[in-house]
């Protein structure tokens, strides 16, 4: 008797079939060819811009190539490295940069703080009731990123609903200044940024196996040191993919700051953005672009490497 789905039957009888005989270098080669295309070719466009100088023309910057004859069969190559200079020597790039990285960090661990009890529960909950719960997790995702900001301005305003609810409490007597600060920035990155932190927490509290913590209180552990010592170390893949989609976005983030953050609010998204748009300072903005990526790339792969010698080691 066939005990599979349809859809499982589907997937035995053509799908996997038809995956294994697919050649493996083509299976290989087009996530590489995805990454050349959309990655590795950009990049290159914007390392060579943040090598060139600005110029009032279309394109806003200089070649750095220079062919010595009219047949072009030499050309020179002209580096500009005033733009990578700049960003040291103008305090307003790293304070950015140190801003960036500051709100970013507090703004991932208020979300793994929220995230975690949520995930937690999600994972414990009936199972007739996780379908509906992660559905609800990204119905969020079903309106427009930035009418959900906008929303906040609504609430946070003076006049807005958060004062208002306040004042109707009995709790405060005069408005609250939330909007245009850096709490205002960080209400709306952990809202829109929550998901993403919750979601990978749900795939990894889900799979554990529930009598590890049956067995430690029957030796006597409480509940809350069982939760430290046994549900987040083996959740530790949820919090460090959680983090990292949370984390990396948020370090360029540009239109949460500029509708929720004050002037003062300094994130190098928004400077980012100012180079490119304003400015039309496309090599500083390039460099800008290019110091920022690897800033986030560098670290990430470094700790990738680490979490692959450690998993070596334990073998």
């Amino acid at each position: 008797m066939n005990n599979l789905s349809p859809l499982s039957e589907l997937t035995e009888r053509w799908l996997r079939p038809a995956v294994e005989r697919v050649p493996r270098g083509l299976a290989i080669g087009i996530p590489y060819a995805w990454l050349l295309i959309f990655f590795l070719a950009p990049f290159a466009i914007v390392l060579k811009i943040s090598f060139a100088e600005p110029q009032l023309a279309m394109p806003p910057y200089t070649s750095i190539f220079e062919f010595l004859n009219e047949a072009g069969d030499y050309f020179s190559v002209e580096l500009n490295l005033g733009n990578y200079l700049l960003l040291i020597e103008d305090d307003l790039y790293w304070r950015a940069y140190l801003n960036s990285l500051k709100i970013a960090a507090i703004s991932t661990a208020l979300a793994l703080l929220l995230g975690f009890p949520m995930a937690y529960a999600m994972a414990r909950a009936p199972e007739r009731w996780r379908g509906p719960l992660v559905m609800m997790m990204i119905l969020p995702f079903w309106t427009s990123f930035l009418i959900r900001v906008y929303a906040w301005i609504g609430i946070l305003k003076g006049e807005g609903l958060l004062n208002g609810f306040l004042q109707w409490l009995g709790l405060i007597d005069q408005p609250l200044a939330i909007l245009n600060t850096d709490i205002a920035v960080y209400i709306g990155i952990v809202y829109s940024y929550l998901p993403f932190m919750v979601l990978p927490l749900y795939a990894t509290l889900e799979k554990m196996d529930e009598s590890l913590l049956e067995a430690a209180a029957d030796l006597g552990c409480r509940p809350f040191k069982a939760l430290w010592k046994i549900t987040v170390p083996l959740a530790r893949p949820g919090i460090i993919a959680g983090s990292c989609l949370v984390f990396i976005p948020v370090v360029g983030e540009v239109v949460i700051p500029d509708l929720l953050g004050g002037s003062e609010t300094l994130m190098i998204g928004r400077t980012l953005w100012s180079e490119f748009f304003t400015n039309r300072d496309w090599p500083v903005a390039s460099a800008v672009a290019i110091v920022l990526l690897l800033l986030l790339v560098v670290p990430i792969a470094l700790f990738q490497r680490h979490l692959l010698v450690r998993a070596e080691a334990t073998r």
